[in-house]
């Protein structure tokens, strides 16, 4: 109401003076109009101050440095780089599987370590891996004696819960699934074990093959086996003696009758 009382006053005053000219009273309602605005003007429409944000804003350094800034700090490796990102992963052709390979450990932690490490090995080999699928849990329990004295008939229970993951292994190569495996071995994870399941793909007849090379493996292998049990040749106990009764054998021990075989 205290900004309309102004407005009636000079609404008044021009209805009463009948000799004032015309210009004089349009002066008068544009001025009452000019104060019935500033006084209805609110308080949203003064010139705030600036925030901490805008201030924040203003002191940012421009792009043309923060680029510089960049291009200054040392850039990681990609195979670094690598290590936080997902692994790489070889487009399978065929989809013919030649190896299963199944981690087991009772820690989530270094299992997953450990088969995110299987599946980057895999990518430098060249070998398409797929997974790794979790597979369903083992669970064991025992039911024990606490005590053998007095605390016999009051029982403990333990369990035991084994997680397992599984990796597969497509259109690889015999040689190069083998080197894999042996990378992993190698490298081991603690609290890791490893099953792994490989086929092979021959060609028909391949068991005439496998044939001959047992038939030569066994010529081979004769001559040595034949050092090992209490059985052993004629031909080695007579060299045997041969040399304990030679001449230098016995002037080494100072011993003049010949060795006799009983």
């Amino acid at each position: 109401m205290a900004s309309i009382a102004p407005l009636r006053s000079h609404w008044a005053a021009a209805s009463r003076s009948k000799y004032v000219a015309g210009s004089a009273i349009t002066n008068r309602i544009a001025v009452s109009r000019f104060h019935a605005a500033s006084l209805s003007r609110s308080k949203d429409d003064a010139p705030k101050a600036e925030t901490s944000s805008a201030a924040a804003t203003n002191l940012t350094p421009k792009s043309s440095e923060s680029s510089t800034a960049e291009s200054e700090t040392p850039r990681l490796p990609r195979n670094v780089q690598a290590i936080y990102l997902k692994p790489l992963r070889r487009d399978v052709e065929y989809g013919v599987p030649s190896c299963d390979l199944q981690l087991r450990s009772y820690s989530v932690r270094n299992l997953e370590f450990f088969a995110d490490f299987a599946l980057r090995a895999a990518y430098y080999l060249k070998l398409p891996a797929f997974g790794p699928v979790p597979l369903p849990r083992i669970t064991e329990r025992w039911t024990v004696p606490k005590s053998n004295f007095i605390n016999k008939k009051s029982q403990e229970n333990f369990e035991r819960i084994t997680l397992r993951r599984l990796i597969q292994i497509k259109d690889g190569h015999p040689e190069t699934v083998e080197l894999w495996l042996a990378f992993l071995k190698k490298h081991a994870y603690y609290g890791i074990g490893m099953k792994a399941n490989v086929w092979e793909y021959n060609e028909l007849g391949v068991g005439k093959t496998m044939d001959v090379s047992l038939e030569n493996l066994k010529n081979v292998m004769e001559p040595k086996w034949a050092h090992f049990g209490r059985n052993k040749n004629l031909e080695t106990s007579e060299k045997v003696l041969e040399m304990m009764n030679s001449e230098k054998y016995r002037l080494a021990a100072s011993g003049n009758a010949p060795m006799t075989n009983k």
